[in-house]
């Protein structure tokens, strides 16, 4: 039996993934790709508020913020309840876009989208910690590392959309 991964299963997983490693990137990637390329599937939905300018721009503006705030000394850890509860959201909130989007439907992309940011915030701290003990490399490094991935990956993912 073959399993074949849908785009937009690999969207809401990526989507996913980038959420769980910096929780308002994901969404201010699809914020902007939507906002400038409506779909109309999600016209008259509740994702319809992704498709705007309004909301792209917030969107940015969380992002911007929390790549300078997680190298702060008192940066909380992304696997408090706090942190795992808002990646989740994003995630979810992600992938039950891209499933909507898709003409799929979205519970199944949201837990998709959500699973994936829970999954890559435990799998990324792990590393990360793993990386600073192995290397001595000091974590605000590792940080500006892990949002270049970030920021490569939502690139990808924007223009798969």
């Amino acid at each position: 039996m073959e399993l074949k991964l849908t785009h937009a299963f690999r969207q809401a997983a990526g989507l996913g993934i980038i959420a769980g490693m910096r929780t308002f990137s994901a969404p201010a990637v699809i914020s902007h790709v939507y906002s400038r390329h409506p779909e109309r599937s999600l016209k008259k939905s509740p994702f319809q508020f992704i498709q705007t300018i309004g909301t792209s721009k917030v969107f940015k503006v969380l992002a911007a913020g929390e790549l300078v705030g997680d190298k702060l000394p008192f940066a909380p850890k992304r696997t408090n309840a706090g942190g795992l509860i808002g990646r989740f959201a994003a995630g979810a909130l992600c992938g039950a876009t891209v499933y909507k989007a898709d003409n799929k439907k979205p519970i199944i992309g949201g837990l998709i989208g959500g699973t994936a940011a829970i999954a890559s915030a435990f799998g990324c701290m792990f590393l990360r910690i793993g990386l600073g003990k192995k290397t001595g490399i000091p974590d605000p490094v590792i940080g500006a590392i892990e949002d270049v991935i970030v920021i490569s990956a939502a690139t990808a993912l924007a223009k798969d959309l």
